[in-house]
């Protein structure tokens, strides 16, 4: 038998039980708008908090202590009352059975209780007979015009107030009652010398209460202020505590922001020593990011000699393989059309070694262009009108490829940069060349001309298949290749796009690509000259314009007329003048320069 145990088969319910345990749950939404706090905002605030939690935990159980040691006073004033209620003490020294001193009638008993002897104002007496409180008092302070004390009357207190007094429990022991219109009391309950009455005492609360209160102001405001102090005195000792810290960060902002991707790089930048103390935790940090870019200038070091190197051994094999190579195709086409008769063999082989030393020119050409732009090489900038250039090139290109379509898109004015006029084109011939040869017949390609800002654009697009995704990100390197969705017609050395955006790079602009199926587009940009902004021509090409070449366009093999409104340049072997229809009419204040069209089929 084998050593394997069988799965457990589980049914469906199980399934989807477990489906449900294990599904994903669904991203907790982020907070907008919420900025991350710094280091020395996050250490001020845990130690003010700190500081408040203590405080509120101090002057909490402060308050909670003195509240019940005032309440503790008061119940000891309650129970002299309620004894002195009790044992019916009178002045002097008469016992209670005394008919001269003693009252008669409960109403008596608690007027002479509350107006007489150690009896402060707003204390409470009733009197209980048989579990009722039969009369019920209130001592009321009276005053003499001059504002001192003059006598203590008895106030009768009403149901509601009676109610409340006798909702306090019989056990002898002072509690807490609210007496309505009057607050909140300390009462007590105690049983007179008769067996048959008893009596409530209360006194109130607000001494209580109002001591309790102004100490909670004290604590809130001194809290208060103590807790602006510690954010103030935080804030600057942990600002002077950071300082190396936020040293240690400006250096690797710095750092950050050099240009490491290539070139010789210069890279001084160090944590001064005074913060590489390796006694502070900061200390540490800038003693290792220090000896972290000691490491990597080493290795930048060592990275631009080796590419120094190799950029001079490619520029002098280059070099030194254009004699030879020309040699070659010298020799080849001299011995092809020699007087001696060769067989057709050795006619298609010489053929071949024509064609290959052509095609090894033209990769040893790139690869010394390379090697020049990567060493700095200054080009020859001058005032140069892209537009002219485009349409040269166009031409060019359509010689070249016949069995394409070849669409201009020009301003109706110059389009000024400052470049170099013999890279910018090869930088042209490059793109349709490479539009030409990875597109199948029939392909549209457009060339237009237009300006962003203080940019001139140039878009190179075309309606071909497009570029395969996972060739895009690097279809400027060196030597990129595509593959079946972008099938060459002819050999191609593999540099033609690094070589324009070594050259776009030179000139301060940059090339793009942006690329689906059935749209490719390549975008130069190049700075504009200063104040070649396209003006607005004030007469523009309608829609019923006449097609270069004719109604029935250009035919095959025939020179086709470039017809441009503005572009001047001997690009059209013929003035070709473009019909406009009335109406068409532009003022010079729109803001939008005006594009003519032609298409080349």
């Amino acid at each position: 038998m084998s050593g394997r145990r069988r799965p457990h088969q589980r049914g469906p319910g199980a399934r989807s039980h477990e489906q449900r345990q294990t599904a994903p749950r669904p991203p907790r939404p982020q907070r907008r708008g919420r900025q991350p706090r710094t280091l020395r905002t996050r250490l001020v605030v845990a130690a003010v908090t700190l500081i408040a939690v203590v405080c509120t935990v101090i002057g909490t159980v402060t308050t909670l202590a003195l509240r019940q040691h005032l309440i503790d006073q008061l119940d000891d004033k309650v129970r002299d009352v309620a004894m002195r209620a009790a044992g019916g003490h009178a002045p002097g020294g008469a016992g209670p059975d005394d008919p001269q001193v003693t009252p008669r009638t409960p109403a008596e008993k608690v007027t002479r209780l509350v107006t007489q002897g150690p009896t402060q104002p707003k204390t409470i007496a009733a009197y209980v007979d048989r579990g009722t409180i039969s009369s019920a008092a209130i001592a009321e302070r009276t005053d003499d015009t001059y504002g001192a004390f003059k006598t203590m009357t008895a106030v009768e207190l009403d149901e509601a107030q009676k109610a409340a007094l006798a909702t306090v429990p019989r056990d002898g022991k002072a509690h807490s009652v609210d007496v309505p219109g009057l607050g909140t009391y300390r009462a007590q309950h105690i049983n007179g010398f008769r067996s048959s009455e008893a009596y409530y005492v209360a006194l109130p609360t607000d001494d209580v209460n109002g001591t309790v209160s102004t100490l909670v102001l004290v604590e809130v405001s001194v809290t208060a202020a103590g807790l602006a102090a510690a954010v103030i005195a935080g804030y600057v000792l942990v600002g002077v505590a950071t300082r190396p810290l936020r040293r240690v960060a400006a250096t690797a902002t710095r750092v950050s922001e050099l240009p490491l991707h290539s070139g010789e790089v210069n890279l001084s930048e160090r944590v001064p020593e005074s913060e590489c103390d390796p006694h502070t935790e900061v200390g540490q940090v800038g003693a290792a990011l220090n000896r972290m870019l000691d490491h990597v200038h080493g290795a930048l070091h060592a990275r631009q000699q080796s590419e120094t190197r190799v950029r001079q051994f490619v520029a002098d094999a280059s070099h030194e393989l254009r004699t030879p190579l020309a040699s070659i195709r010298g020799y080849a086409e001299l011995t092809r059309r020699g007087r001696e008769q060769v067989g057709p063999d050795t006619r298609h082989a010489l053929a071949r070694i024509e064609s290959e030393a052509g095609r090894m020119t033209l990769l040893v050409e790139d690869l010394l262009l390379l090697a020049r732009l990567d060493a700095g090489r200054p080009l020859q900038f001058e005032e140069t009108d892209l537009v002219p250039l485009v349409i040269d090139t166009v031409s060019d290109a359509r010689a070249a490829g016949r069995d394409h379509v070849w669409r201009l898109d020009l301003p109706d004015e110059p389009a000024l940069v400052s470049a170099d006029a013999a890279r910018l084109q090869q930088v042209l011939v490059n793109l349709f060349a490479n539009a030409r040869s990875h597109t199948p017949p029939g392909t549209t390609v457009t060339a237009r001309v237009r300006a962003g800002g203080p940019w001139i654009t140039v878009d190179i697009e075309d309606d071909g298949p497009g570029i395969p995704p996972e060739l895009l990100p690097r279809v400027f390197e060196r030597f990129a290749r595509g593959d079946s969705a972008r099938t060459r017609a002819t050999g191609s050395t593999g540099l033609g796009l690094a070589i324009v955006q070594a050259v776009a790079s030179a000139h301060g602009g940059a090339v793009t690509v942006d690329s689906v199926p059935g749209r490719t587009v390549f975008t130069v940009r190049l700075p504009a000259v200063a104040g070649s902004a396209f003006p607005v021509a004030t007469r523009i090409a309608g829609p019923g314009a006449t097609p270069i070449g004719g109604p029935g366009g250009a035919s095959a093999g025939a020179p086709t007329a470039v017809a441009i409104a503005g572009a001047g340049a001997g690009a059209a072997q013929g003035p070709a003048v473009r019909p406009e229809p009335a109406g068409v009419f532009r003022p010079a204040s729109d803001s939008q320069p005006h594009h003519s069209t032609t298409t080349w089929a």
